[in-house]
């Protein structure tokens, strides 16, 4: 049975990209000390996993986040559950087709605060695009940060439907067995360069 968990790595890749805003322009992900991952459902069951292998370059000053940019490469063959049948089934043609497609990329474009308007507060949003199976779509990363030392902590969870990116195909593509919304999850460290 094939198992379906395709965005996931969307999420992460937005999340990546979220935890740039701090003092200084230019920011260094640890991805020793980060997590992309991913959450879903199978037969009414919740899962998750994470990608262990990715990169991310991020320019980001707080103090005109609208000219920010990032962008977050991952390697999609390197998406891990901990379930056998899940990790062999997530590169196979009908999920992430990782022959085919071996990357995905979150780039945002821009971000912007979204605190309160009475200052102060550590949310943002990564506004960009995602692309999965070589389909590129728009999408908003919400995610809280918090800069000291020249040091920044972001976190965020990016929503998404798979057969929105054609992950799941043919009779994965409805949704009965493996649910059609997924979630990407990023915990990111980052230091000034």
């Amino acid at each position: 049975m094939k198992f379906l968990t395709t965005t996931a790595w969307a999420a992460a890749l937005g999340a990546l990209l979220a935890a740039g805003p701090a003092a200084a322009a230019s920011w260094t992900v640890d991805t020793a000390h980060s997590k992309l991952g991913f959450t879903g459902s199978q037969s009414g069951a919740a899962f998750s996993g994470q990608f262990t292998r990715w990169d991310a370059t991020i320019d980001f000053d707080p103090a005109n986040p609208a000219a920010g940019h990032a962008t977050v490469t991952i390697d999609m063959a390197s998406a891990k559950t901990g379930d056998v049948q899940k990790d062999q089934s997530l590169p196979e043609a009908d999920w992430f087709s990782t022959k085919a497609f071996p990357k995905a990329v979150f780039e945002a474009t821009s971000f912007k605060s979204v605190s309160s308007a009475k200052g102060g507060g550590n949310q943002y949003e990564a506004v960009g695009t995602l692309t999965i199976r070589g389909i590129k779509k728009d999408v908003t990363l919400p995610f809280t940060l918090d800069v000291a030392g020249g040091k920044a902590h972001a976190v965020g969870k990016l929503d998404l439907v798979r057969t929105d990116y054609g992950v799941g195909q043919g009779a994965w593509s409805d949704g009965k067995m493996v649910a059609l919304a997924v979630s990407v999850t990023v915990d990111l460290n980052a230091t000034t360069k």
